[in-house]
């Protein structure tokens, strides 16, 4: 099918400008943890926008328009949000698209997550969906856009092209983004004088007025107590003396060298760098160090010996609240004596505690009520007589007079032949041919199943790809490893009284086998061995039993392309979620967590995994 048209990207930097009396869309975005830009929605991007026409070098409030954003803080000087109970900064962007598109008309493209809510795509993805759409195509592949997706517009569903999971999907009216054309006039002095009105009286305002009088006065003292500075030595060469620090002008923030080292370690994970240049002005050399890769903001041996005189050494990302000074207070004094052209010391985030205290053998013990502390996988077997055909009729009973509705696999009316029609030849299977399954009725082409069970593991199984009933016993791809368990004698938080169970996870690199996506190709398994955790209670050991199961069929593991690195051809999760932080939650990955048990059971069930189909 035809590529449909994408969002227009205009070139520039720091907060961007369209081009002269050419209209177009803004839309703010912020970066994530996975380097992807997410859309702020448009009722929040109307109030940015208002406030960059009042001053251009402050700060933008977003709990003032949106509840659920009450602690998060945009500094328009530096193009980063910050997250005021904890500290974390994120880069910020301006962007700009045609009116005629998806933001331009209010229109929201969101699909269903697991826990039932609706996330939106992300802005050139959401443009995308919307152009197949006005153009009726019946569906659309996200492949080119970097995901292994399909988008069907027919029954208004997302289905990866790996796991043929299907996900709801929905198309939804809001708010315009805001439209504007040409530059937008020059800012205002920064701070705001007093001739910009009263300020606001709420407390996220009072809480930026005192961080700017704070700054100011620390500004004050240093000026008054630091000694000249000493001209800035050139950064050291490759491989030079370990105790260098390598100190470079921040281009964001006018100028002002931003000071940290790897012993400290990065405020926030490394974001890809973006075209440096100061809101309205000229590019200048160099990348502000917070979108620098970690070895490249500094090196050192330590963070403290190598600061010079007089520079202050805030924790702008304290989440202990062990450090002298709020962190709110800290950070936001922090990304002001930045703009001011201070240097500023940032302290060392606090790290996950993925394991527990060292264990001695005597004190491992089996976990009761499961059997060994052991189980391997190894290459897969094929099995014989597991003919197309045969699995397909196994699970159908032929419809005579079928409805005239869509087969969701082909997109075409069942009262037709098959979409795959002259794409795909089985004896005894012609294209009209329609057939229901057993258990939940749904109706499809016979030659599109053929097509799908073709296209999948051919382990004798198969899964409706609407209601995702599974029909015979469901096998992946899972490399060979092994899985071990047993019990330790700690505590998960949340869990005080009770031991915790501990799995791990072990598998070799290996070569592609004939149901992975690239047979015959070497694979790489990243990250073994690793550990999950359990509590040691009845619903715990019923998770473990059921892991064990999935295990052995093969469905804990898969090989694909890494959300994280985006490394192909390796190890990755398959969709049965995992606990690898023993001590703390700060990845999400932890404890306490009060749904996780519920909802790994869930995951399981989906797979075909649980205590009633091992019954049956």
């Amino acid at each position: 099918m035809s590529r449909p048209g994408q969002g227009v990207m205009m070139p520039g930097s720091g907060l961007g400008f369209p081009p002269q009396n050419v209209a177009r869309v803004v839309v703010w975005e912020w970066l994530n943890e996975h380097s992807r830009w997410r859309p702020y929605t448009a009722t929040v991007c109307h109030h940015i926008e208002n406030v960059l026409k009042e001053d251009a070098r402050g700060s933008v409030v977003l709990g003032q328009v949106d509840a659920q954003l009450v602690p998060y803080i945009i500094d328009l000087q530096s193009m980063h949000q910050f997250r005021q109970d904890t500290g974390t900064m994120r880069p910020v962007r301006r962007n700009f698209y045609d009116p005629s598109s998806a933001p331009g008309k209010g229109i929201v493209w969101e699909w269903e997550n697991d826990g039932g809510a609706w996330t939106a795509y992300d802005m050139d993805i959401c443009i995308t969906i919307q152009n197949a759409y006005e153009k009726q195509h019946p569906w659309l592949d996200l492949s080119s856009l970097g995901f292994c997706y399909l988008i069907y517009f027919n029954s208004m569903s997302q289905m990866n092209r790996q796991t043929r999971r299907r996900r709801r999907l929905r198309r939804r009216l809001d708010l315009a983004y805001p439209l504007t054309v040409g530059s937008i006039p020059k800012s205002q002095s920064w701070p705001v004088g007093a001739s910009s009105g009263q300020p606001c009286s709420c407390q996220q305002c009072l809480l930026v007025n005192s961080t700017r009088a704070a700054s100011n006065a620390i500004l004050a003292s240093q000026r008054r107590k630091a000694p000249p500075a000493p001209p800035q030595p050139p950064p050291p060469p490759p491989g030079g003396p370990p105790g260098a620090l390598a100190v470079r002008p921040s281009a964001t923030f006018a100028g002002a060298a931003l000071w940290a080292a790897p012993a400290a370690g990065p405020a926030e994970p490394a974001a890809p760098p973006r075209s440096p240049s100061a809101p309205g002005g000229a590019p200048t050399p160099g990348q502000n160090n917070l979108n620098r890769p970690g070895p490249q903001r500094a090196t050192g041996v330590s963070a403290r010996a190598s600061i010079p005189p007089g520079v202050p050494a805030l924790p702008v990302k304290n989440l202990n609240g062990t450090g002298p000074v709020h962190p709110a207070l800290a950070g936001m004094t922090g990304i002001l004596l930045c703009a001011a052209g201070l240097p500023v010391c940032l302290t060392r985030a606090p790290k996950p505690i993925l394991h527990p205290p060292p264990v001695s053998k005597s004190d491992v013990k089996p976990v009761p009520g499961v059997p060994g502390v052991c189980r391997k996988t190894k290459k897969k077997h094929l099995k014989k007589s597991k003919n197309p055909e045969d699995v397909v009729r196994r699970y159908m009973q032929k419809v005579k007079n079928p409805p005239d509705e869509d087969c969701t696999i082909c997109m075409e009316r069942l009262v037709t032949a098959s979409g795959y029609e002259g794409v795909l030849r089985h004896k005894g299977v012609r294209p009209e041919l329609v057939g229901r399954l057993g258990r939940c009725g749904h109706m499809y082409h016979l030659l599109c199943l053929v097509a799908m069970y073709s296209n999948g593991n051919k382990d004798g199984s198969l899964q409706c790809p609407t209601c995702k009933a599974i029909y015979g016993e469901k096998t992946g791809t899972q490399p060979p490893g092994k899985m071990e368990f047993h019990l330790i004698p700690h505590s998960l938080p949340g869990f005080a009284d009770t031991q915790t169970i501990r799995i791990v996870y072990d598998i070799p690199t290996g070569i592609q086998g004939p149901e992975h996506p690239n047979p015959g190709k070497k694979f790489t398994a990243r990250g073994f061995p690793r550990h999950c955790y359990l509590p040691n209670n009845e619903k715990g050991r019923k998770v473990l039993r059921l892991l064990i199961t999935a295990w052995e069929r093969r469905l804990i593991f898969t090989i694909g392309t890494s959300n994280t690195t985006g490394e192909s051809d390796t190890v990755v999760w398959n969709e049965i979620h995992h606990k690898t932080e023993f001590g703390s939650n700060l990845t999400g990955h932890g404890y306490p967590d009060a749904s996780y048990l519920d909802n790994v059971l869930a995951e399981l069930t989906a797979q075909g995994v649980s205590e009633a189909a091992a019954k049956a």
